[in-house]
């Protein structure tokens, strides 16, 4: 019987085939360690899923929602490390070995500075914000790769099942057991909602929203009000 991989990837997707050939590709050269695929399709209408199966250890599927997706494919994985990517991130040189050492010691989380790509002048300014912010507060953004012990997320029973804000509640969550692992290495994640919507009114929508919630409305109110939920 194959040895359980040390680290789980999981990668939700919905319609992404402009990207999804690229990004796994990139995955498969992480390093010696054995790493697992999983990249879990909430019902893309496009060639995602065809593109991604022969380069997946695993597809799964499962109703659209970036929880309950990223929750399927946790319960599908092996390893004894869970990263938890998008589908537009890539994952600096050798992360696998990145993400070993963060856990091994009293961290069972944690995250990657973030760089935007695009075409926008604002973005490093954008994620150089992100960044102090998450070192500031103790709260990561899916945008910056949100790695965790399996037991770790077992612990906090994973993700929260609503369709927003759910990076920000199980960072909470996780800050229970420990603080976040804030590693300086960079992951690069696409830069185009930020390009498409206009940099000022994507950061007013996103602090709006985010303040909404740590007031203690509802996710599921705060969604109809994103245009990029997954």
């Amino acid at each position: 019987m194959p040895s359980s991989p040390s680290l789980s990837i999981i990668v939700p997707t919905l319609d992404e085939a402009t990207t999804i050939e690229a990004s796994l590709q990139h995955l498969l050269t992480l390093g010696d360690c054995e790493v697992e695929i999983i990249v879990v399709d909430g019902g893309s209408q496009d060639d995602t899923v065809s593109r991604a199966a022969p380069l997946a250890s695993q597809l799964i599927h499962s109703p659209a929602g970036r929880a309950r997706q990223m929750n399927a494919g946790a319960r599908a994985c092996r390893g004894e490390y869970l990263l938890f990517l998008h589908a537009d991130t890539r994952l600096p040189p050798r992360a696998d070995l990145l993400v070993a050492r963060a856990l091994s010691g009293p961290h069972c989380w944690g995250r990657f500075d973030v760089s935007l790509e695009g075409q926008h002048v604002l973005l490093p300014l954008i994620a150089f914000a992100m960044n102090l912010r998450s070192r500031w507060t103790g709260i990561a953004t899916g945008d910056q790769a949100l790695f965790m012990t399996h037991a770790a997320f077992d612990a906090v029973g994973g993700f929260p099942d609503q369709p927003l804000m759910e990076d920000i509640e199980i960072s909470r969550r996780l800050s229970r057991l420990s603080s976040p692992a804030c590693l300086r290495q960079r992951v690069v994640s696409s830069g185009r909602r930020w390009d498409r919507a206009g940099a000022w009114a994507t950061i007013r929508l996103m602090w709006r929203l985010r303040w909404r919630y740590w007031r203690g409305e509802s996710a599921t109110t705060l969604a109809r009000e994103y245009r990029h939920v997954r």
